[in-house]
């Protein structure tokens, strides 16, 4: 049984089918099956997926006459087996540890959703998207007070920046709503969210959202038009707050919540010049070289970036500088601070520039600081939560660096690593 269950529904999508689909095949978690559910495709769609299912025994392929996306996600759904339901669009495409990154924040949450961030991209633009500030666990009642704020962004409506649990999906025989046109996504999440209690929150994108259709005022349908749209979907969207709040309580919100009728998405664009719109392909710094030599340089280099990339996200969740982010890994794995100049020296920045770093974690109460004296730095309990965040980064540099191996030789590499790492530690020490 695989622990992740992704649903890809496919209409005439060849253009950008083997870019969504490399995308997901090349997960830095593997533990998933792929299910591709063609929707009766006129053009090359169906043997690019029959091609795929030939190759990877993952992926498995419905092909079915066209009865819309919400028949297709139904279809999907009745054959997935994993404890997890992820979906994808065909146009789209997914970061290599957006599966992982998932799972670990359901694992070690026990969480009934997690929604993440994503990039909104248009043309060879790209920008982060997310509607939630804080990072980490909320109620049912916080998800909602903050989708009221801005109900109509992708973030809150769509399926492919967040992770089900299948046995809710199936306990409550959640489906897609075949009849609608518009919202059906929207109206799934909301009647999942009603069955759990808590949500975890990635402040990490996950996900290229790319379709090009953009929002309804951008294509010319005007207030009234939305209106009209809009009035078909907001018997599930006032439901929704019932359940969640007390009818007094509802009474006092319902202004705020009807503002869904008139609200438009705030989070489908990449406007260039905007902060945090990038040109598409300088988002994500990459390791991408020919290697001349196979060595104790270049394995310490790539593993380096590796583990850059996993702190990018830890950073990106908190708040933190990247440097940060280090200086609290050394901490926690060092056991402390023996000198100033060689944590500095590390960390590739000035001691002065140490101090100030240092202060800022202990404005934010992350440690307990003395600058005179180093051995005194030390983490305080607020900073539990940061510290799971980065040993679930190392440990996905690890699994990432074990991806191919038997589990005897996962054994047998780390036995040697240790061995390696003895005789380091005592070389470095003289």
């Amino acid at each position: 049984m695989p622990k992740v269950s992704i649903v890809v529904p496919v209409y005439n999508a060849e253009k950008a089918l083997k870019r969504c689909v490399d995308s997901i095949l090349n997960q830095d978690y593997t533990d998933f099956e792929l299910i591709l559910a063609d929707d009766g495709s006129t053009d090359g769609s169906p043997a690019i997926l029959d091609a795929y299912a030939a190759a990877d025994g993952r992926v498995h392929v419905i092909h079915k006459k066209n009865t819309g996306v919400s028949d297709t996600r139904n279809q999907a759904l009745a054959m997935a087996r994993g404890e997890y339901i992820q979906f994808a669009d065909a146009d789209d495409w997914l970061v290599p540890e957006a599966t992982g990154a998932f799972v670990r924040a359901a694992e070690s949450s026990g969480a009934g959703l997690v929604i993440s961030d994503f990039y909104r991209v248009v043309g060879n633009r790209t920008s982060l998207k997310g509607s939630i500030d804080t990072d980490g666990l909320i109620t049912r009642e916080e998800y909602a007070e903050n989708m009221s704020k801005s109900p109509a962004d992708f973030y809150y409506g769509v399926l492919w920046n967040k992770l089900f649990r299948r046995d809710v999906i199936e306990r409550y025989s959640l489906r897609m709503d075949e009849n609608l046109q518009w919202c059906e996504d929207f109206i799934f999440d909301m009647e999942y969210i009603l069955h759990i209690e808590r949500i975890y929150v990635l402040r990490v994108p996950l996900y290229y959202y790319v379709k090009t259709e953009g929002s309804l005022i951008s294509k010319g349908m005007n207030m009234p038009d939305i209106v009209r749209m809009k009035l078909n979907v907001i018997e599930y969207y006032t439901g929704f707050y019932k359940n969640i709040y007390t009818a007094a309580d509802y009474a006092i919100k319902r202004p705020i919540i009807y503002g869904f009728l008139l609200d438009f998405a705030h989070d489908d664009s990449a406007i260039p010049g905007l902060p945090g719109t990038k040109r598409l392909g300088e988002e994500r710094t990459k390791a991408s070289h020919e290697v001349v030599m196979d060595d104790l340089w270049t394995r310490n280099y790539y593993e380096s970036r590796l583990l850059e990339r996993n702190f990018r996200s830890v950073a990106q969740q908190t708040g933190l500088d990247l440097k940060e982010v280090r200086i609290l890994a050394y901490l926690r794995h060092i056991g402390g601070i023996d000198s100033f100049r060689e944590l500095a020296e590390f960390i590739g920045i000035t001691q002065i520039m140490l101090y100030a770093y240092l202060e800022r974690l202990s404005f934010r109460k992350l440690i307990e600081l003395e600058l005179k004296r180093p051995g005194s730095v030390r983490l305080t309990p607020q900073a539990g939560h940061v510290m799971s965040l980065i040993e679930n980064a190392i440990q996905n540099a690890a699994q990432t660096c074990r991806e191919n191996m038997t589990a005897e030789e996962a054994e047998a590499y780390e036995a040697l690593r240790k061995t390696a790492f003895g005789a380091l530690q005592k070389r470095l020490e003289i």
